[in-house]
């Protein structure tokens, strides 16, 4: 017996995890789907490219069974990107029943999504706000959801979901199944959790944070912009880097080292940040995925959602200030088994988060050194003054009472001398 046969998934399913190709279930899989399949609430932590949306989504299509008029499962999840991803996985694994789907996503009008609902669906994927704002129109009958999934919850924390979640639990039946899956498990998704499921079964493959064991790290300190582009090029001439992403924290640098790599490097190449179309992001996604695209430059709006399983090399062209997405970032790389690599460039300004990292995920990185024909440039003043003042910030985090290097000192009024009459 194969291990998914001991999780007496039914012939339909066994039939549709071998056409994907799962050999063997995963360990979040192998956990969490009996539990899912007795009725209880889950809270699953694992890292990312686990397999944790197939490690719900199994048991909840087996409970289903069949296809009804009205949805019995509600899917949340952070972003539109993860929306589109857990419907693709919702397709493969539903192929060979009669079960439907539909994502609810912003950013594009309601209507055609709108119209799937109306044709009838088992299972909604939707992101919170699309999700309340169709229900708010009478568009969407939740009297016989029966299952809860909060995805990738951490992230919908950082993104403020909070007052909508609430709006949801608060509409939704109350007697339901609820899952909450993330690859970390902070505070708040502990307070999140303790205010939605009720004696939840917790299942921690990995440590909260850690890092998939296929991926090697590394760090190099690179001292501003430009040096960091012209490593980024050196190493792009190596044809082991076949398919790159690569993240950078704002979208104006993005785009400034997207024109750059179109000028200096070999391959197809695809921008993507939160100010580009809906219908770019998707197709940008689909070339990446199917290998059209050897470098996709992106903000943090794909670090997580995305089941690309070869991804050779992640670049962290800046180190994330918010140190989770470290985590998350990497994981693209490194997926179901196989090997991958992370590389990091890191300024004067960003070895305080590089620390931080460190101790999150319980490891060091490891350094290495500038190639040599890697030109040193002198950091231009306005580059060396942002530096300088998040140093400052950093250091006030640390101690409150630090004034900082850009601390304004009050000036003093010369007092003005008194007129002798």
């Amino acid at each position: 017996m194969s291990g998914f046969e001991q999780l007496k998934l039914t012939r339909q399913f066994l039939n549709a995890v071998e056409e994907v190709g799962y050999l063997q279930p995963t360990e979040i899989q192998m956990r969490a789907i009996p539990p899912i399949m007795a009725g209880q609430d889950v809270i699953g932590i694992a890292q990312t490219g686990t397999g944790k949306t197939a490690a719900y989504l199994l048991p909840l299509l087996q409970m289903m069974k069949f296809h009804q008029h009205d949805p019995r499962v509600l899917v949340l999840a952070p972003s539109k990107e993860l929306v589109l991803q857990i419907n693709e996985v919702f397709s493969e694994l539903a192929k060979f029943t009669d079960l439907k789907s539909v994502g609810l996503y912003g950013g594009i009008g309601p209507k055609a999504q709108i119209e799937l609902v109306q044709e009838g669906v088992d299972l909604i994927i939707a992101t919170p706000g699309r999700f309340m704002e169709l229900y708010k129109r009478g568009i969407i009958s939740i009297k016989k959801v029966k299952h809860l999934v909060l995805d990738e919850c951490d992230r919908m924390m950082d993104m403020g979901f909070m007052p909508q979640l609430r709006q949801v639990q608060e509409v939704i039946p109350q007697k339901k199944q609820n899952l909450l899956f993330s690859a970390t498990f902070p505070d708040k998704v502990e307070r999140l959790s303790n205010e939605f499921l009720l004696w939840p079964t917790r299942i921690e493959i990995t440590p909260p944070a850690t890092t998939a064991k296929t991926v090697e790290q590394f760090v190099y300190q690179a001292p501003n912009f430009n040096v960091k582009a012209n490593l980024l090029i050196h190493l792009l001439q190596d044809e082991k880097m076949n398919r790159v992403m690569v993240f950078v924290r704002t979208k104006d640098d993005a785009t400034r080292l997207f024109n750059v790599l179109e000028k200096n490097v070999t391959g197809k190449k695809r921008l993507m940040h939160s100010n580009k179309g809906q219908n770019a992001r998707i197709n940008a996604v689909t070339d990446f995925k199917e290998g059209d695209i050897r470098i996709l430059v992106s903000t943090d709006v794909t670090s997580r959602g995305m089941d690309i399983t070869d991804v050779s090399h992640v670049i962290n062209f800046n180190v994330p200030h918010k140190h989770d997405d470290y985590v998350h970032r990497v994981g693209r790389t490194g997926r179901a088994e196989k090997d991958g690599m992370a590389i990091t460039f890191c300024d004067i300004s960003e070895e305080y988060h590089i620390s931080k990292i460190e101790k999150l995920i319980r490891k060091p990185i490891n350094r290495l050194e500038l190639p040599t024909e890697i030109v040193d440039t002198k950091t231009a003043f306005e580059e060396r003054q942002l530096q300088m003042m998040e140093i400052d910030r950093q250091k006030k985090l640390e101690d409150p009472e630090f004034k900082g290097a850009f601390h304004k000192k009050k000036r003093e009024v010369p007092k003005k001398k008194s007129k002798k009459k």
